[in-house]
C-alpha cells in the first residue's frame, strides 16, 4: 500500500514508539514490551553497542523494525538529532512517533554546596531541559496527526521518581526537584493537549534495581523498597492508554505517596533536618 491510499484507519506506517535510555534498565524494559505490543521502535541512548545488541534481539524475537538512534541527550546536538526525528509527521520514509517514553535520566546527588557545578548544569540538562525539548517536538505533530483523523493511541510517556514527592531531600535537593519540575509540567501538559485526544502521562517510579540504584543496593536497602521494573512499564503503559495523567507504581510506594499527602510539612522538615 502507497502513502497515497493511506486513511486514518488504514495508516501507511506501523506504530512506532521513540524509547530513550533504551541501552539498559525500564529504557529497556519499555523497548521489549513495546515491540510485543507491535509497536516499531526508535531506541535512544549514548551507547550505540548495547543499542545494536538491544535491536537485533528484539527484531528476533517480534519481528519489529528498529531504528537504532546514538545521541546524547545531556548535549544540544545530541537533543536536536533526536527532536528531529520527533518532528517526521509520516509525509517522508519514516514513520511519525506515535508514543514518546522520555526515560533518560541520571541521579547525580550530594549536599548541593559541594556538588559540581557542571555535573548539577548536566543533570538539569538531561532531567529536565531534554524532556520539555523532545515532547515539544513531538506533540505539535500529534496534535495535528488527530486532527488529521489518526485513530491509533498518541501521546508521550514522562519518567519522573518519587524523590520528587518529598517535600525536603537533603542530599537529593537538585535531582529531586528536577523531577518534582517533569511531574507538575507533565499534568499540566496533559491536561493541555487531552481535548486533541493526545495522552500525557507521568510516571513515578521509587527504587528500581537498575544501574542508577546501584550504590544504594550495594548499601544494603531492603528488598521491599525495589519496585521490578517491568512492574512500572506495565502500570505506566496501562494508565497511558487509559488516559491518566500519572501514576505510581508499587503498593508500597502509593501509600508513601498518600502519607507524604497527610504529613504536615514542619514534621518532614524536622525530621529532614536530624537526618542531613
Amino acid at each position: 500500500m502507497s502513502d497515497a491510499d493511506a486513511t486514518p484507519e488504514t495508516p501507511a506506517h506501523t506504530r512506532t514508539a521513540l524509547v530513550t535510555g533504551a541501552s539498559g534498565g525500564i529504557g529497556e524494559e519499555y523497548a521489549r514490551r513495546l515491540a510485543q505490543r507491535g509497536y516499531a521502535l526508535v531506541v535512544v541512548a549514548r551507547r550505540h553497542d548495547l543499542l545494536a545488541d538491544l535491536a537485533d534481539d528484539v527484531r528476533e524475537r517480534y519481528g519489529t523494525a528498529v531504528e537504532v538512534l546514538r545521541a546524547d541527550l545531556g548535549t544540544s546536538e545530541g537533543v536536536a538529532a533526536v527532536a528531529a526525528r520527533l518532528a517526521e509527521d509520516g509525509t517522508g520514509e519514516l514513520a511519525p512517533v506515535d508514543l514518546l517514553v522520555n526515560n533518560a535520566g541520571r541521579g547525580d546527588g550530594g549536599t548541593f554546596a559541594e556538588q559540581d557545578p557542571a555535573e548539577i548544569d548536566a543533570m538539569i540538562d538531561l532531567n529536565v531541559r531534554a524532556v520539555l525539548k523532545l515532547a515539544r517536538a513531538v506533540l505539535p505533530v500529534q496534535i495535528a496527526r488527530r486532527a488529521n483523523g489518526y485513530k491509533e493511541g498518541l501521546g508521550v510517556v514522562n519518567v519522573a521518581s518519587m524523590a520528587g514527592e518529598i517535600p525536603v531531600n537533603p542530599g537529593g535537593s537538585v535531582y529531586g526537584a528536577g523531577k518534582k519540575f517533569v511531574t507538575l509540567w507533565s499534568e499540566s501538559v496533559a491536561a493541555e493537549v487531552r481535548g486533541h485526544g493526545v495522552h500525557v502521562t507521568v510516571v513515578l517510579p521509587g527504587f528500581v534495581r537498575t544501574d542508577m540504584t546501584r550504590g544504594v543496593q550495594e548499601q544494603g536497602m531492603p528488598a521491599f523498597a525495589f519496585v521490578p521494573k517491568e512492574h512500572i512499564v506495565r502500570d505506566s503503559l496501562i494508565a497511558w492508554s487509559a488516559g491518566r495523567s500519572a501514576v505510581v507504581s508499587g503498593p508500597q510506594y502509593r501509600a508513601a505517596d498518600g502519607l507524604l499527602r497527610l504529613l504536615p510539612r514542619p514534621l518532614i522538615r524536622a525530621v529532614a533536618r536530624r537526618m542531613a
